[in-house]
């Protein structure tokens, strides 16, 4: 669960409008082709629902990864010189420079960017926090539940939740986390390269476009050394299962028309799901690397019917520093932002600001974990999270991203 940031109490807008059911965000324009320590490199697609083919690629005589001419003019479309972006022109976020719509994202790979030290010190979340009532809805919405101590995962994280890991990404405002899940792909049986997490997590709503570098790193500090601790920390103690960088990424076009740093109306479709890749080649998938992936469940049962549900993530607002993984467990209840909108479940937890995006977990029909929901908003007080309640939307957006990838 990745929370929310505790420095504003700036209410949530109100909620009258009603919206049509809404077409997934598919991300047309990708870049999956890994460089040197110096340099990025992208793949490219369209807006189609086509696999997306990693770019060809040649070697030089000093074995430095060469960029097609045709991937570098795709991507000069968008305004990118490729040769600019790896060396800083990714910090311009100027209105023109900050693609927004659907088809529009891109990530290159900038190999060794994520170091120990950037990790470290990456510790805004991308959200405001909302006031403790915000409720548009009265006849549904359930009182405000009491709030629940988060509690730490013991150490090392892997032995007890290898899906979970952490989001790092760049915004106008500097670098920012959030949480994430490895979940399963039904097109690759066992070898996911899938991950949950919140759509505010890689795109800025309504007011802005995708973030930038988005990368996933699962496991984050495994050992759950302290910050102290880890000021001199190695990339492979922060990172034992590697980084992977999103080169796919696909949200709701709810979130990116309405959604904003409160959560806004975009609130109840606040998710995302992202195609990865891993920053060093490897012939390994990430569930395979990490050991695990969860199952989604989009035909959850209603709030009464979950005796518990899990939430997971790393918060970095204060009392937490983002360092360290934990989690908050209670029954769920109902919170309805408008009567238009899907009721959100929401659950009692102390976890602050990064934990946004990271995994809801219940025990199925099968009597087995699987994913339900993400962590999306929470009040200044810090005493409950919700997170949307995924329906045919969400469903839609996984396997979106499932069948692009489908035959790779």
């Amino acid at each position: 669960m990745r929370p929310l940031r505790p420095t504003s109490t700036e209410r949530r807008r109100g909620r009258t409008s009603r919206r049509t059911v809404p077409a997934m965000a598919a991300v047309g324009l990708t870049a999956a082709l890994a460089l040197t320590a110096t340099g990025c490199g992208p793949g490219n697609d369209n807006a189609s629902d086509k696999p997306a083919a990693t770019a060809p690629s040649s070697s030089s005589s000093d074995g430095k990864v060469v960029i097609p001419d045709n991937v570098k003019g795709a991507l000069k479309k968008h305004g990118i010189d490729l040769d600019k972006w790896k060396h800083g022109e990714w910090k311009n976020w100027n209105k023109d420079k900050w693609l927004r719509e659907a088809q529009d994202f891109v990530n290159p790979v900038i190999s060794g960017l994520w170091d120990p030290s950037r990790m470290r010190h990456a510790s805004k979340p991308p959200e405001k926090p909302v006031d403790n009532d915000i409720s548009g809805d009265k006849g549904v919405t359930d009182p405000t539940p009491a709030p629940v101590t988060a509690q730490g995962v013991n150490a090392p994280y892997h032995q007890s939740i290898p899906e979970a890991g952490k989001v790092f990404f760049d915004s106008p405002e500097g670098s920012m986390v959030c949480s994430a899940t490895v979940v399963e792909d039904p097109a690759h049986p066992g070898k996911s390269n899938l991950v949950w997490t919140a759509g505010h997590c890689v795109h800025a709503g309504k007011k802005g476009g995708w973030y930038r570098n988005i990368a996933f790193v699962p496991s984050y500090n495994d050992s759950g050394e302290s910050a102290a601790q880890l000021q001199n920390a190695k990339k492979d103690e922060v990172a034992p299962y590697g980084v992977f960088w999103a080169d796919w990424a696909q949200t709701s076009e709810q979130w990116i028309n309405d959604g904003g740093p409160t959560g806004g109306q975009g609130a109840p479709y606040d998710f995302a799901v992202l195609h990865v890749t891993p920053e060093k080649g490897s012939t390994k998938s990430l569930e395979e690397t990490v050991g695990g992936a969860l199952p989604v469940n989009f035909n959850a049962p209603a709030v009464p019917k979950i005796p518990s549900l899990t939430a997971t993530g790393y918060p970095a607002a204060p009392p937490f520093d983002g360092q360290k993984l934990f989690q908050c467990s209670d029954r769920p209840g109902r919170l309805s932002l408008s009567a238009a909108d899907p009721t959100m479940y929401r659950v009692g937890c102390t976890m602050t600001g990064g934990s946004s995006g990271g995994g809801w977990i219940a025990k199925g029909a099968d009597g087995k974990p699987a994913l339900v929901s993400n962590t999306s908003i929470g009040p200044v007080t810090a005493g409950w999270l919700a997170g949307p309640r995924l329906g045919k939307v969400a469903k839609g957006v996984y396997d979106s991203v499932s069948k692009k990838y489908a035959a790779q």
